[in-house]
């Protein structure tokens, strides 16, 4: 398979602006390789990894309230395995030194993730695209109200789970500074 051009000139810039960068892969959530820049990698056999990883990371942020995942940074003795959500049908994965600078990573990731996404919105391939369980659930319950309904436990099944309560968030209150801070000495 041909690699996507646009996807793999953003993998070539991105090596650019991070000389740490050892390797840079493009993948679908499918885990079919778009666009590789690996050395010294078996794309193939780390896009089946990738898949897995940012499978078990979709979940984990959904059942801990997280929201919709973006990122999953993962550090080893000798350097950083970074993996971001590029749109809804791609995953960028960038392999680095470990004396990069996590900062520059973060940021240069996030920057490429969001341009390889916008690339992919135009032109959806077929993918294996799981949706979070809490969100398969919310659109069942809308065709079917009876569905979103806890079912009762089996009997001997032990106790049944507590439904997690929602999360909000608020916004923060403004900073306020206090007019009689002492800014002189006194002699």
């Amino acid at each position: 398979m041909a690699a996507d051009p646009q996807v793999l000139d953003e993998l070539r810039r991105l090596r650019a602006r991070v000389p740490q960068l050892t390797g840079a892969l493009a993948t679908g959530v499918d885990g079919r390789v778009l666009a590789q820049d690996t050395p010294g990698v078996a794309p193939d056999g780390m896009a089946a990894l990738i898949e897995s990883a940012h499978g078990a990371a979709v979940k984990l942020a959904d059942a801990t309230g997280q929201g919709e995942l973006r990122e999953l940074v993962v550090r080893g003795v000798y350097g950083y395995v970074a993996t971001y959500a590029a749109g809804d049908m791609a995953v960028l994965t960038l392999l680095a030194q470990d004396r990069v600078s996590l900062g520059r990573l973060l940021l240069e990731g996030r920057r490429a993730a969001a341009r390889i996404g916008e690339f992919g919105g135009a032109r959806r391939t077929p993918a294996h695209h799981a949706r979070p369980a809490g969100e398969a659930k919310h659109a069942k319950a809308a065709k079917d109200p009876k569905a979103a309904e806890p079912k009762a436990a089996e009997p001997g099944a032990g106790p049944a789970a507590k439904p997690a309560a929602a999360r909000t968030r608020t916004p923060r209150a403004p900073r306020t500074t206090t007019a009689n801070a002492r800014t002189t000495t006194e002699s």
